[in-house]
């Protein structure tokens, strides 16, 4: 029974996004970096329109948070991914310490390619680097992965909501979440392909490396959230720490010499294969947890 909604809904995932991925790329690769981001958001949401087209049904995901029982996960939700993100940021400096910089090299060049308007906002207002990076780093910790979470729902009710319950029942939970994972990873490949999303376009391997890389990254980070949704039966707090990796991801590529952009495969953010070995191991213990009940 499984199979009857689970096929047409990543068919439709698919089909939905991949068009969208290379609008978005091609507005990337024109320098166009604001309509990148906002046709990247509409993706989001692509996940969520398929199970609607699929016709799966919505209503049982688990739309009360529950707040009462369930403010230890919030905090897992919120607070977790931004730990990881730390640890993973701390290990890829530690291993490359020249790259650690705090000079705002790296702020400066992101305002730069957003365009010559957001930069001369930036120098009228007259305040150091600093300043900025800690404003950006408080946001990543407090308000933003908040803000993140209605984006992000449009893609947890996809992925944590609709495909990961079936995947799991048919598969067992620990190949579902597998299976799951590289799913969610190979979503987002032809912006990687074409826009080099994530690690750029210059790294050794191109894009293969980078393509299994995300894919490493997705199967972690979705462990982590299925476990939110399997403790809690509410998509709000999968939605959450979805969006609290997003706010945190950025945030040590602020303090990464720009001399090393194109070498972001490694790292520092989660995603990379050296920073995201605290969130891989993670992800490896909370797989091989012994599962309630059912197959492993």
């Amino acid at each position: 029974m499984c199979d009857k909604k689970l096929l047409p809904y990543l068919l439709w995932s698919f089909a939905l996004a991949w068009p969208v991925q290379a609008l978005a790329a091609w507005m990337a690769l024109q320098g166009n970096t604001m309509a990148f981001q906002v046709i990247m958001i509409v993706c989001m949401f692509m996940p969520l329109l398929a199970a609607v087209l699929a016709r799966v049904p919505l209503g049982d995901l688990g739309w009360r948070p529950g707040l009462r029982q369930n403010w230890k996960w919030l905090l897992a939700a919120w607070l977790i991914p931004v730990l990881l993100t730390v640890l993973g940021a701390a290990v890829y400096f530690l291993c490359f310490p020249a790259r650690f910089d705090l000079s705002g090299k790296a702020f400066l060049a992101q305002l730069e390619a957003s365009g010559p308007e957001a930069l001369a906002q930036y120098q009228a207002q007259a305040l150091p680097v600093s300043f900025f990076l800690l404003t950006q780093a408080a946001a990543a910790l407090t308000y933003a992965p908040f803000v993140n979470i209605f984006p992000s729902l449009g893609e947890e009710i996809g992925w944590r909501g609709v495909m990961l319950p079936r995947l799991k029942e048919r598969f067992g939970r620990r190949k579902g979440l597998l299976l799951g994972g590289l799913i969610w990873g190979a979503w987002h490949w032809p912006v990687m392909l074409l826009a080099g999303y994530e690690y750029g376009l210059a790294y050794w391997g191109f894009p293969v490396l980078g393509m299994l890389a995300f894919c490493l990254f997705t199967t972690a980070l979705g462990i982590f959230l299925d476990l939110l949704y399997e403790k809690t039966g509410s998509i709000w707090y999968p939605a959450l720490g979805h969006g609290a990796v997003n706010a945190a991801a950025g945030v040590p590529l602020l303090v990464l010499d720009p001399a090393f952009a194109n070498e972001v495969i490694l790292g520092p953010s989660p995603h990379g294969l050296i920073a995201g070995i605290p969130l891989l191991l993670s992800g490896v213990l909370l797989l091989l947890r012994p599962a309630k009940k059912g197959r492993a």
